[in-house]
């Protein structure tokens, strides 16, 4: 993932996907970038640093508009809240900690790996394949009986 250096490069980044450049946007996107795999609440405390004033709603919003024009990626692995992240150029993965809830990213299989590539289509015209990841991370391994 590019680095973000500053507001101006975040809004060109709003401008490149054809979004208003607002203050509640750009601090989001920052936020983001700082706060890789956030849930709302998160990015919400994050964001007021910038703005203290800023709306739960005008958050929601620009998560909203920000996830639908490909600026940001939403996930939720079964079990966690909608969490966000800034990396989007590419097909990545995820590890998730099932202790703590720890999320790391992993990038693609390489090799032959037969269970990223669907058996039967079904006419679809497979874009990517979303794969996660479960087990312990290094810490809650080291400091926990093994989960079932």
């Amino acid at each position: 993932m590019e680095q973000i250096a500053d507001a101006e490069d975040l809004a060109q980044v709003l401008r490149g996907a054809s979004l208003r450049v607002t203050r509640p946007r750009v601090a989001l996107l920052a936020a983001v970038h700082d706060h890789p795999h956030a849930d709302t609440d998160t990015l919400i405390r994050a964001v007021r640093v910038a703005l203290p004033e800023v709306s739960h709603q005008a958050v929601y919003d620009s998560l909203h508009a920000l996830t639908g024009a490909g600026v940001l990626r939403r996930i939720q692995p079964n079990g966690s809240v909608a969490r966000y992240e800034a990396r989007i150029d590419d097909n990545h993965h995820h590890l998730v900690c099932r202790s703590c809830g720890a999320i790391a990213d992993v990038d693609c299989a390489v090799g032959d790996a037969p269970c990223l590539t669907a058996a039967h289509d079904h006419g679809f015209a497979i874009e990517e394949a979303e794969v996660i990841y479960w087990g312990r991370c290094p810490t809650c391994a080291a400091t926990s009986a093994p989960t079932p």
